[in-house]
């Protein structure tokens, strides 16, 4: 399910933001940051994987002080276009979410994100975490399902049900937002009442006051508040990477 808060704040894309480059792996264009020696992967969301929800990879917030940080840790973070060049565009009021999402909806990610998976692997990487925003929060899920990943994060997460989490087989954080009509409080805490029953999986949970879904990539730069409780949320996402993926 998505809903306005997922379509608020529409960055302003930049594809020459940050320090990074974009190549091909597994079929997509990816933007990649750090040494391949351990993957983070954000999508949005490995070593580290990124999946965001309807950010472009282009997102000035998601490379500069997301993708940046991590790979300033010694992280060699992948972070797919899922889009395919095709970011949700509010501008484009002929193709709203609901028909814009049929094209990307996270079933797609999903089975997007194994090819790229192989690639990195294929650069000797063993170790690999995920962090999802948003509907990435569900591709990600997906992925500690199947144990095609070691690590997870979820952030402000949509899609993700309470019989997800109960298969979840791969240490796994969930960051959740105060505000979130998308998944509240009281089904995060669900979440967390679910990973203490799974004593073998290891889990963190943490619900951030004062904050509304997409606060950890759709901040505003000028603003002291949102910028410390994104960055908060950044160092938790890290600090879960550098326990969990070695």
């Amino acid at each position: 399910m998505l809903g306005p808060q997922c379509c608020e704040k529409p960055p302003v894309l930049n594809p020459l933001s940050w320090s990074g480059h974009v190549e091909k792996l597994g079929g997509l264009d990816v933007y990649v940051s750090g040494s391949p020696s351990r993957i983070f992967m954000v999508n949005t969301t490995s070593s580290f994987f990124v999946f965001d929800l309807i950010e472009s990879y282009e997102a000035p917030n998601l490379r500069y002080y997301n993708i940046a940080s991590v790979a300033a840790s010694g992280f060699y973070v992948v972070v797919p276009d899922y889009f395919y060049g095709d970011p949700y565009d509010p501008s484009h009021q002929d193709r709203p979410v609901p028909v814009w999402i049929k094209d990307h909806g996270p079933d797609k990610g999903f089975e997007d994100t194994k090819p790229v998976l192989e690639a990195i692997k294929n650069k000797g990487i063993t170790a690999i975490g995920a962090a999802g925003m948003c509907r990435g929060g569900k591709v990600v899920v997906e992925l500690s399902k199947e144990e095609l990943i070691q690590a997870a994060v979820l952030l402000h997460p949509t899609y993700v049900t309470v019989d997800d989490i109960k298969d979840v087989k791969v240490p796994i954080a969930i960051l959740g937002a105060e505000n979130d009509f998308l998944t509240p409080p009281a089904l995060v805490k669900q979440f967390e009442e679910i990973l203490a029953s799974k004593p073998e999986v290891g889990s963190y949970v943490k619900i951030f006051p004062n904050v509304s879904h997409g606060w950890t990539t759709r901040y505003d730069i000028n603003d002291p508040e949102a910028v410390k409780a994104a960055e908060e949320a950044h160092k938790e996402m890290l600090d879960w990477f550098v326990t969990c993926v070695q």
